[in-house]
């Protein structure tokens, strides 16, 4: 059987100013998504510790008449806070057909330098995950931070490691939050 390759379905999103990158691993496959953008999948976790943190409901992002996120309140955050999103990786092969980093075979990771070229107030790399963690450690020759804690590269680059939103990870969203919130609290604290 040969192998079906996706490509990431986004452009990054890198509002003016961006001073935080959040870097998932992949989306999942396109029938698990509430909308065309980052963490669309409405049982992930990722928008409702958003909400929580910075508008005190986690709820704040999610539409439940139409059952989506609402995108242009999520666009309209990330601007304000200085958030850009993108993945770690541009090309995948999923190796089980599901959504699961750890039948993800990474097959062209991003271009994380030239990504951080467009974005020159960027000093802060967030990975929601341990896959993800680790493409971005081989590409800046750094080790692999521990859960809630942040490694520097040799140009100055704070990179943390954060646990990742999905709900297949066994830790309550308010505990998960506690982390998010915490490397918020250190990285946009002179914005």
């Amino acid at each position: 059987m040969d192998k079906i390759i996706e490509t990431h379905p986004w452009e990054p999103f890198m509002p003016e100013g961006a001073r935080v990158l959040i870097m998932g691993t992949f989306p999942p496959g396109e029938k698990r998504w509430a909308m065309d953008f980052y963490y669309p999948n409405p049982t992930n976790d990722f928008w409702r510790i958003m909400g929580l943190i910075f508008l005190g409901d986690k709820d704040a992002l999610w539409d439940p008449t139409t059952r989506t996120f609402i995108l242009p309140k999520i666009k309209d955050l990330l601007t304000e806070k200085g958030i850009a999103l993108n993945d770690t990786a541009r090309k995948v092969c999923r190796l089980k057909g599901n959504a699961s980093d750890k039948y993800l075979e990474i097959l062209e990771p991003v271009p994380l330098r030239e990504l951080l070229d467009q974005m020159p107030r960027c000093h802060t790399v967030v990975t929601t995950g341990e896959k993800a963690a680790g493409v971005v450690a081989s590409i800046t020759d750094t080790p692999i931070p521990k859960m809630g804690e942040r490694v520097s590269s040799p140009d100055g680059l704070d990179i943390w490691r954060m646990p990742s939103t999905s709900r297949a990870y066994p830790m309550k969203l308010e505990k998960k939050a506690e982390y998010y919130r915490a490397m918020f609290a250190c990285a946009l604290k002179n914005q």
